[in-house]
């Protein structure tokens, strides 16, 4: 399987392709992602065409300077009943936007594309479906507590393979694409080639 550069500075992304064997050095990207969104949403673009464009513009960026190499975007969103839902800037974001979510189903769309000489190669964008219990707000404020500041502006605001798990009532899709990286389209399409 080809080595990649993976265009994010995400620990869980960089996890989640070390345990699947993939060799990668990771370069960010440093895309202005609040200055992209609020031109997308202007136009009228869909959460899960704003998370496309984004791990497109994050690959090809990185890519630009590196010929010939294989370069991973990736980018992960919340569409609540059609709103976009960012990640948190501060605490007070964080427990807005659990309320926001409270007692709500959501999706959690994650996208990915792989770029070669500044131009897309290949994308995927995956979904999963995610219901959140009706929680108090004391218990939000006891949940968001356990967690670090790091923690908690990585991964939007629930992190489901630790503590944000307990936040739901129902989880439907892929694992990996919660967690920001649908693996297995990854693998297969690294495979192919």
């Amino acid at each position: 399987m080809p080595s990649i550069i993976l265009a994010s500075k995400s620990k869980i992304r960089k996890e989640i392709l070390k345990k699947n064997n993939i060799n990668c050095k990771v370069e960010p990207s440093y895309v202005d992602e609040n200055q992209i969104k609020e031109s997308l949403l202007n136009e009228g673009a869909s959460p899960e065409l704003i998370s496309k464009n984004l791990a497109e513009l994050k690959a090809n960026k990185v890519s630009q300077k590196k010929n010939g190499e294989l370069v991973l975007g990736a980018d992960s969103v919340i569409d609540l009943e059609g709103e976009l839902i960012s990640k948190p800037s501060n605490r007070d974001d964080a427990m807005m936007i659990l309320k926001k979510l409270n007692g709500k189903k959501h999706y959690l769309i994650s996208s990915v594309c792989i770029s070669k000489n500044a131009s897309m190669i290949w994308n995927y964008t995956d979904k999963a479906a995610l219901t959140m219990k009706n929680i108090s707000e004391k218990e939000l404020e006891d949940y968001l507590a356990k967690i670090s500041d790091e923690k908690l502006y990585a991964y939007n605001v629930y992190q489901i393979e630790g503590e944000g798990r307990s936040l739901f009532a129902s989880i439907e899709g892929d694992e990996d694409t919660i967690m920001g990286l649908p693996i297995k389209k990854i693998k297969e399409y690294l495979n192919s080639l």
